[in-house]
């Protein structure tokens, strides 16, 4: 039996789409489905069944996969064991994140580890959205709700903090705000409410909602960028704000708000060596990103 058959045929079990497997395999979407004939020629049997909505598992496939699955683990350890330091890990990884995490504090992150391991491809989606495990839009998810239930592998990835600022113009041309209630005079720039991804976003409520909110975006680096450009006062994570020459910090530590990330990956890929050298490599950098994160600036 040809292992490349197999694992053609664990991707695309596990995308559901061809498209969804031909991406993560750096193939044509033809190639997989070639393959995958290939492999359902040689067993004589069918192993998905083929629908407008995607492919999905038929009985003998679903006898299959844990075979294939424990192959795959044993030629992930061999090909580890032979490379030592790692440098033939290869194959596409695809990481859903919150858009502030994902393009502030992943991508520089990631471009670390496509130069430790040259022969590995990241998908980074760094989106004002939720990016479902469950629908394979992405390997590992880091998200701001731990899912109660799921065939997931779930991880506490870091808490960080989210503070007040506005711009040094915004301040000077202002009422000056010495306490809480002063916010409430003040403009805000936040979330449209009703397009929130997650209720972890709900800040205005913990301070006192303001009687005016000047702008309003589903996505957190606009908000950074409007606020710094004089818009009004914004709650932001610290990791991406206080790194803004443009923006000052409201009420200093007084008020400060904490948040989770967790991080997520369907409990089928964690044997795969760069799915676990993905996952180890972020939690890692989360680690050393401690001090930023909790906004702890340095002297």
């Amino acid at each position: 039996m040809d292992w490349d058959n197999l694992r053609y045929f664990l991707e695309l079990s596990r995308a559901g789409k061809l498209t969804a497997a031909a991406r993560r395999l750096g193939v044509d979407h033809t190639t997989v489905a070639r393959r995958v004939q290939a492999l359902e020629k040689s067993l004589e049997a069918q192993l998905f069944i083929r629908a407008a909505a995607g492919y999905s598992l038929t009985e003998a496939g679903r006898n299959l996969l844990p075979q294939a699955e424990a192959m795959e683990s044993a030629c992930s350890a061999i090909e580890q064991a032979r490379a030592g330091s790692g440098d033939s890990l290869s194959g596409q990884v695809r990481i859903g994140a919150t858009e502030g995490y994902g393009c502030v504090m992943l991508a520089p992150q990631l471009a670390v580890l496509t130069r430790r391991y040259p022969h590995l491809g990241i998908d980074l989606l760094a989106v004002p959205r939720m990016v479902q495990l469950s629908r394979h839009e992405a390997d590992i998810v880091i998200t701001l709700e731990r899912p109660v239930r799921g065939p997931f592998i779930i991880t506490k990835l870091t808490d960080y903090v989210l503070k007040l600022y506005a711009s040094a113009s915004y301040l000077e041309q202002h009422p000056p705000i010495r306490q809480r209630d002063d916010l409430r005079e003040h403009g805000f720039v936040s979330y449209i409410e009703d397009l929130l991804y997650s209720k972890e976003l709900l800040y205005l409520d913990e301070i006192g909602r303001p009687r005016h909110v000047a702008l309003r975006s589903t996505s957190i680096l606009a908000q950074q960028q409007a606020t710094a450009a004089g818009a009004g006062i914004a709650i932001l994570p610290s990791f991406s704000a206080d790194a803004d020459p443009r923006l000052k910090r409201v009420l200093g530590e007084q008020i400060e708000f904490t948040r989770t990330f967790w991080m997520l990956m369907p409990i089928e890929l964690k044997d795969i060596a760069r799915m676990k050298t993905t996952w180890n490599f972020l939690r890692e950098m989360a680690a050393a990103n401690q001090g930023l994160l909790m906004g702890r600036q340095l002297d």
